[in-house]
């Protein structure tokens, strides 16, 4: 079994009471439905003969009884249906409550480089299009039940007319299947499989073009923007018209035989009398429409098979609990040659492209590191964990990157449990209090999609606010006062020595300003990667320059 089809089998059998409750209002509806349509039949015709009979023969005919059953028959129906509906899709929706959390969770623990590859609107698309796709092996898990139920029935009630009608009628539904699983692997199957991945390449390109919106309009590129848009869009719709002329194919297909199957069963049931072979014909209906929901499975299987396999991509790595265990409470660092006691604050600088970041989320496990690029307490950090990495330092990366939430959302992603007096402290130390207070309604303030309420330095700050928050022995901040001008950087330069300070926390710094250097006691210039070595560690120079300042 697949990874998907491991975690879909998994969430049935939790499920499994609401999805025998679906199964069970399914049976109720197809069979129900089947005798109600079979008995208005027959009963709508005998009392028309009896009508024509005479006075004596109608007075004789009941009619009580017969319309008695037929609205019992409607109100079961009905009430099985929506049982049916709201058991299934109760089971559906909190399948993928647990489905999705499950495939973010293993996407953020595969390989930076692996999960950093999937484009953010393909990402998307994966957790919410194809997820609704696998939604439909949930929904109609009762569609069999109702089918049987219903494909019985009719047998049942057209073998009241003779055998011949009823052996019609199971021909006519085994055919219907045959043809259906035939046209739609033909026909639907290979649209429905391509019709997902062309939706994920349109949501990643509009999600690409939204975020370069401005520069988009400033350099007037918005009409190569709307013809790439256009083309994918122009191709997912050719897709769905494809798929959509299969469906009248199939649909076709099922008119057609629902016609000379009820030309058959009439045909075979004459000898009968007209009410039974009305009831018979009504019944032969009423099975190609059972089977129906059958046909229409056979249809959805091609998008579902894609989805499950752009799925099963995503679910290769097991999520791994991060544990503080790992890492000693206070490790010591070993970095480019420099033995880093806990407490000490290391600044790293160089020439941009050198690759200082790099350095930096080779320490986060964000990039492999090889063997002797850096220590904790001795141990090599290709040994280490990621888990074990990531409880040892806190970030604040060059590029802020927040949610689309409030400054306590984004600031609680490093700290759950803070208080409000902590996250002050935190914005205090990082020179955004004022500008928080300001705001409408303060740490509960909406910062738009990425933080676009705040400007480029807000952002920044706020970012070194949420690294201030986590408890970890090492700070890695790459740029903190980038964009700053000179009286906020001094106030933020002043804080954070200050906070160093109190906490005793030690500090690996990147920046090409010299106000944030003043914070180290040595500074490293970096050696730039040469081409070859790609995403390997920087080295130091032969000849560290290191200098000392007094923090």
């Amino acid at each position: 079994m697949s990874a998907l089809s491991k975690l879909i089998a998994e969430q049935r059998r939790r499920q499994v009471r609401p999805l025998i409750l679906a199964a069970i209002c399914a049976a109720v509806v197809g069979a129900g439905s089947t005798i109600l349509l079979g008995l208005s039949g027959w009963f709508i015709t005998g009392a028309a003969l009896a009508g024509v009979a005479g006075l004596t023969t109608a007075q004789a005919f009941n009619v009580l009884l017969p319309s008695a059953t037929i609205r019992l028959l409607a109100i079961l129906r009905t009430g099985a249906r929506y049982g049916e509906r709201l058991q299934g899709h109760a089971a559906a929706l909190d399948a993928l409550a647990a489905i999705r959390p499950r495939l973010f969770a293993s996407l953020a623990a595969a390989p930076p480089r692996e999960a950093l590859a999937i484009a953010r609107g393909d990402a998307a698309a994966r957790l919410v299009q194809d997820v609704d796709a696998v939604e439909t092996r949930f929904v109609r898990l009762s569609a069999p039940w109702g089918a049987g139920a219903g494909i019985g029935a009719a047998v049942l009630l057209a073998a009241l007319a003779g055998p011949g009608p009823a052996i019609a009628i199971a021909l006519a539904v085994a055919l219907h299947l045959v043809l259906a699983r035939l046209l739609t692997r033909k026909l639907s199957a290979p649209a429905g499989a391509t019709i997902q991945a062309a939706a994920g390449d349109l949501k990643s390109a509009l999600a690409a073009f939204a975020a370069a919106a401005p520069e988009l309009k400033v350099y007037g590129a918005q009409g190569p923007a709307l013809d790439r848009i256009a083309q994918l869009g122009g191709e997912l719709d050719a897709l769905k018209v494809r798929a959509v002329r299969a469906q009248g194919v199939l649909a076709l297909s099922e008119g057609a035989l629902t016609g000379l199957t009820v030309a058959a069963v009439l045909a075979l049931a004459a000898p009968a009398s007209a009410p039974l072979a009305a009831l018979a014909a009504l019944a032969a209906v009423m099975a190609i429409e059972a089977a129906a929901p059958i046909a229409r499975a056979f249809d959805q299987d091609g998008a579902a098979e894609a989805a499950g396999e752009r799925l099963d991509v995503l679910l290769r790595h097991t999520p791994e609990a991060a544990s503080h265990r790992e890492t000693p409470t206070r490790p010591a660092l070993r970095l480019l040659g420099q033995d880093l006691a806990p407490g000490a604050r290391l600044a790293l600088v160089g020439p941009t492209g050198c690759g200082k970041t790099t350095r930096l989320e080779q320490l986060l496990g964000l990039r492999g590191a090889p063997a002797d690029a850096f220590a904790l307490d001795g141990q090599d950090g290709s040994d280490l964990s990621p888990a074990a990495l990531r409880a040892a330092f806190a970030y604040a990366p060059q590029d802020a990157a927040l949610l689309a939430g409030t400054v306590r959302e984004n600031l609680q992603l490093a700290a759950p449990q803070a208080d409000d007096e902590t996250l002050w402290a935190a914005l205090d130390d990082a020179a955004l209090a004022d500008r928080v207070r300001a705001l409408p309604q303060g740490l509960d303030t909406w910062l738009g999609e990425a933080g676009e309420r705040l400007s480029g330095g807000e952002r920044r700050r706020l970012s070194l606010a949420r690294a201030l928050l986590r408890d970890a022995p090492w700070l890695l901040l790459d740029e903190p006062t980038e964009g700053l001008d000179p009286t906020t950087e001094a106030r933020v330069v002043a804080r954070l020595d200050a906070r160093l300070r109190a906490t005793g926390q030690g500090l690996v710094l990147v920046s090409h300003r010299p106000a944030p250097l003043t914070l180290c006691q040595r500074t490293i210039a970096v050696e730039t990667l040469s081409p070859a070595a790609g995403s390997a560690i920087s080295r130091a120079m032969t000849t560290p320059v290191i200098t000392t300042a007094t923090p």
